[in-house]
C-alpha cells in the first residue's frame, strides 16, 4: 500500500507576514507540486463523492483554485462568490463582520436554486467569517450545505464553531500558531 502524501510538507510557514505576530501558511509550494495539488482534489472528492453534491461554491480568490477542479471531479457546477463590484449580473449581497470592521460578498441571483446540494470550499479556515457568509448566501438562495472543505484549518482560531452544525472537513490542521 502506498503511504498517503503528507500535505503539510508542501505548506510553507512564513513568520510575521503580512504583519508581526502572524504565521502565514503559504500554499504556493503545494500548488506547484502536481502530486500534492492532485492529492488535495482527490481527498476532497473521495470524502464528498457520495453526498450528491450539485454545486461547489467558493469565495475568491484562493478558494477558486481548489473548488473549480473539485467541481469537475464531482461532476458538479462551480459557483464563484466575489467581492463587491466584480459580478456583472443581478446579484445578492451579504455584509459580514470582521475583527475590525465589515466586508461583503456577492453571488449571482440565478447561481443556486432551491434544493441545490452545495459544498463550500476554501484554502484556509481561520475565524470562519468568510465561509459563514458563503453559508448564509447559500441558505438565503434555498441551497442546502452538505459540508465545508478546507485545505488548512487553524484550530486555535476556532472557526469551525461559526459553521456549526455543518460538517467541517480539513486536510491539514494546525493546533497553534507555530
Amino acid at each position: 500500500m502506498i503511504e498517503p502524501l503528507d500535505l503539510k510538507r508542501y505548506i510553507r510557514s512564513i513568520p510575521d507576514f503580512p504583519k508581526p505576530g502572524i504565521m502565514f501558511r503559504d500554499i504556493t509550494p503545494l500548488l506547484s507540486t502536481p502530486p500534492a495539488f492532485r492529492a488535495v482534489i482527490d481527498r476532497f472528492a473521495d470524502h464528498f463523492r457520495e453526498r450528491d453534491v450539485d454545486t461547489v461554491l467558493a469565495a475568491e480568490a484562493r478558494g477558486f483554485i481548489f473548488a473549480a477542479p473539485l467541481a469537475l471531479e464531482l461532476r458538479a457546477r462551480f459557483i464563484p462568490v466575489r467581492k463587491p463590484g466584480k459580478l456583472p449580473f443581478s446579484k445578492q449581497s451579504l455584509q459580514y463582520a470582521l475583527e475590525y470592521g465589515t466586508d461583503s460578498l456577492e453571488m449571482h441571483t440565478d447561481a443556486l436554486s432551491a434544493g441545490d446540494r452545495v459544498l463550500l470550499v476554501d484554502d484556509l479556515l481561520a475565524t470562519g467569517g468568510t465561509m459563514e457568509a458563503c453559508l448564509r448566501l447559500t441558505e438565503r438562495a434555498g441551497g442546502t450545505v452538505v459540508g465545508c472543505a478546507f485545505v488548512i484549518e487553524l484550530d486555535f482560531l476556532r472557526g469551525r464553531r461559526r459553521l456549526e452544525p455543518c460538517e467541517v472537513f480539513s486536510l491539514v490542521r494546525y493546533p497553534d500558531e507555530t
